[in-house]
């Protein structure tokens, strides 16, 4: 595959989804390609590069996951120990999961934690601590080992745990055992650091749909872990090089290549088949990929590896919604056309206007709600942060998407497909308590609850 007609898909995809600034890179036969376009932000443009900084999201989870295991793998850590074993002042609303809950758990999300807290708990060295001191706060959705549910607030945990163990911040932990010994000097979590380099800025549409600058750049520090890390294509890619080799000095090789294998399946999610530690694994036309995504205030990343193939490609992307779109669609290109591999998304059954109203009503975690509504012809899903949370915070939020169609998907399972917008593609389920009724909506690997049927 030329260099040329990776850059002419890039461009073209990005102006067709009007993304101000992308990059992309791909390790293939050995070889480093990159392909940029665009500007870091419509107010103050500079050309996207190969070095331009972005906001992972929770890409960062890899970082953090990793550190951890090099704990592990030096003997201070133990995934079966209970995670009181290393923070004893934890407190959760639910005193069983509290003392039942492992530190494996935590990194292949069955702790059964809800999705995040929203709480600011300053930029201190005390963030994390005092963010895992609110998570008393936090809903239990489901009692340890028992289900698999993403968990943004799980990983800040992790987090906590890190710096316990060491002594040291949760950044510099990572910083001295992952980035440092890599030579990744491109990654980074403070704004200090980041703020005197080219990095891109989120934008989100206008009510004419014309992208404006996100003003608030990333989220707290006490989210660090979970979400907190920018980096560049250029380093990105020296870290997919990294998981897909032996380990070097930071991380056995048996340790790291066990990240990649299945400890949890995963029901009828797009994001994959099953969690290894931290990775979503998923297999697409007959080959193990393993990957995660990020998304952030109109920022939106993509690493995926394909580690038979020796195989990887990074995506950045600075605009909401259509940001997940252009990611999607430029993995699927690099797939197909570097290793023959296409990725096909099911074909969705007729509608059934009975089996739709079954699912009709409202679901929610503590963030956000998401409704499920049906015209007689067909299904929509909506997901909105909920408002108390928008009036409350003296930041800027994430802007809320527009409503997406999505069908049903052949046999028994409850299992859906979106069908349009910027989310085109993602899969998802429902799910039923021992009755048969419906109690909940599973979301990119997280558990809404029922809270109100359709009347």
């Amino acid at each position: 595959m030329s260099q040329e007609k990776l850059s002419e898909f890039v461009e073209a995809t990005a102006r067709k989804l009007g993304i101000p600034g992308v990059a992309v890179g791909v390790w293939a036969d050995g070889r480093e390609s990159y392909a940029t376009h665009g500007v870091t932000s419509v107010d103050n443009p500079l050309p996207a590069d190969r070095d331009t900084l972005f906001h992972l999201g929770s890409v960062t989870k890899t970082f953090t996951a990793t550190a951890l295991m090099r704990l592990v793998a030096e003997g201070k850590v133990e995934l079966d120990a209970p995670v009181r074993r290393y923070v004893p002042e934890l407190q959760l609303a639910d005193e069983q999961a509290a003392t039942h809950m492992t530190v494996l758990n935590l990194l292949n999300h069955t702790a059964g934690l809800g999705v995040r807290l929203v709480v600011e708990t300053g930029d201190g060295d005390d963030a994390l601590a005092g963010y895992v001191t609110r998570m008393v706060e936090l809903d239990q959705i489901a009692p340890p080992g028992t289900r698999a549910s993403y968990s943004q607030a799980g990983y800040n945990l992790v987090g906590r745990i890190i710096e316990k163990v060491t002594g040291l911040t949760y950044e510099r932990a990572v910083a001295q055992s992952v980035l440092e010994p890599l030579g990744m000097s491109n990654t980074f979590y403070a704004t200090d650091d980041i703020m005197t380099r080219r990095f891109a800025v989120g934008h989100n549409p206008d009510v004419d749909g014309k992208p404006t600058v996100a003003r608030q750049w990333k989220d707290t520090r006490g989210n660090n872990p979970g979400g907190g890390i920018a980096s560049s294509v250029s380093d990105q890619l020296r870290w997919a090089r990294f998981h897909l080799g032996g380990g070097g000095t930071v991380l056995p090789a048996e340790v790291l290549h066990g990240m990649k294998k299945q400890t949890v399946e995963l029901h009828g999610s797009t994001l994959g088949d099953a969690f290894g530690i931290c990775w979503f694994l998923r297999d697409v036309d007959g080959v193990r990929t393993v990957g995660h995504g990020g998304s952030g205030n109109g920022q939106f990343s993509e690493l995926l590896l394909v580690p038979e193939r020796d195989f990887a490609v990074t995506v950045m992307s600075n605009a909401g919604p259509d940001g997940v779109a252009f990611n999607q669609a430029v993995v699927r290109w690099v797939l197909e056309h570097y290793l023959d591999v296409v990725d096909r998304d099911p074909e969705p059954d007729p509608h059934d206007p009975a089996r739709a109203q079954e699912l009709v009503g409202t679901y929610d975690i503590d963030a956000m709600t998401l409704t499920v509504r049906t015209d007689g012809t067909g299904l929509t899903l909506e997901v909105l942060i909920k408002p108390e949370l928008r009036a409350a915070s003296d930041k800027e939020l994430p802007a809320d998407y527009p409503p997406f169609d999505i069908g049903l998907l052949p046999g028994d399972a409850d299992e859906y497909i979106v069908t349009s917008g910027a989310f085109k593609g993602q899969r998802g389920f429902f799910t039923r308590d021992e009755s048969g009724a419906i109690v909940g909506a599973d979301l990119a690997g997280r558990l809404f609850g029922r809270v109100q049927a359709a009347s």
